[in-house]
């Protein structure tokens, strides 16, 4: 069943293998030369993957997927691991946090098995923090974007137990730091502004988590709609032959209206 599939991955292996031996760029990289280019590639997979394109979701996973057999190769030059130890160590962890597959758990919904994965993901994390003194959310990757460690950094929280007891209490949470922010607008303090600014965000992304919103795809949705529309007002000042800059705010807020309605 799976034997072209397998034949693919060994080709990609010795392609590396070649590459690595024979290419002066290739020989030069280091898992730190190559860590903005990974960051890079999973941004580019992630905007395929928004645009519904299914081509250029595939060239993504394999630019993705030649970044983990490139530090798995640089990995076994060291005798650390090699790409073999990756995937079963993948298949150990995806066993383990799947007990309602592999073993007695039981769960019949979506919901009742992330609650389950994250359990069990805490549990791994209190084994390796007690040795590390590491809390709860030192697994958070630094290099997150704001939005994406925000969400990362509810989801944790809340397997711990701490969270809202009904999620419509978030509604009170994001009236208080909309008053805060107001009241630090009002004083044109910049640094408590942009403190008071993180917060309500801060609580806008829990509300999003608690009622099931991934937060970054709905920017996202409105970042390309916003661009859509705006798109539409430069094509008609061009049909104008009129500038932009010189165009009156009415007649620009008419012609977002117009977008509007056609479903821009």
């Amino acid at each position: 069943m799976y034997e072209k599939q397998l034949e693919a991955i060994g080709r990609l292996l010795e392609v590396m293998d070649t590459l690595r031996e024979k290419c002066p760029w290739d020989r030069e990289q280091t898992f730190e030369s190559l860590r903005n280019n990974t960051i890079e590639e999973t941004f580019e997979l992630t905007d395929a993957i928004t645009d519904g394109d299914m081509d250029g979701i595939r060239e993504e996973l394999g630019d993705l997927l030649l970044h983990i057999v490139f530090y798995s190769r640089m990995a076994a030059e060291q005798g650390r691991f090699d790409i073999g130890d990756v995937a079963n160590a993948l298949c150990d962890k995806l066993i383990y946090r799947h007990p309602h597959v592999y073993g007695t758990v039981e769960a019949d919904t979506a919901g009742e098995v992330i609650h389950n994965w994250e359990e069990l993901k805490l549990a791994e994390k209190r084994k390796k923090d007690r040795k590390a003194r590491k809390g709860v959310l030192s697994g958070v990757p630094r290099s997150l974007p704001a939005m994406v460690k925000a969400f990362r950094i509810g989801q944790k929280a809340a397997a711990t137990g701490f969270d809202w007891e009904k999620r419509e209490d978030v509604w009170c949470k994001i009236q208080e730091e909309t008053a805060e922010l107001q009241r630090e607008i009002g004083a044109m303090n910049h640094n408590r502004m942009e403190e008071e600014l993180g917060d309500l965000l801060f609580a806008i992304v829990n509300m999003a988590r608690l009622y099931g919103i991934d937060p970054e795809n709905a920017l996202e949705r409105s970042n390309k709609k916003f661009i859509r529309r705006f798109e539409y007002i430069e094509k008609k000042a061009d049909e104008k032959a009129e500038e932009l800059t010189k165009m009156p705010l009415d007649e620009m807020e008419s012609y977002w209206q117009e977008a509007k309605k056609q479903g821009l």
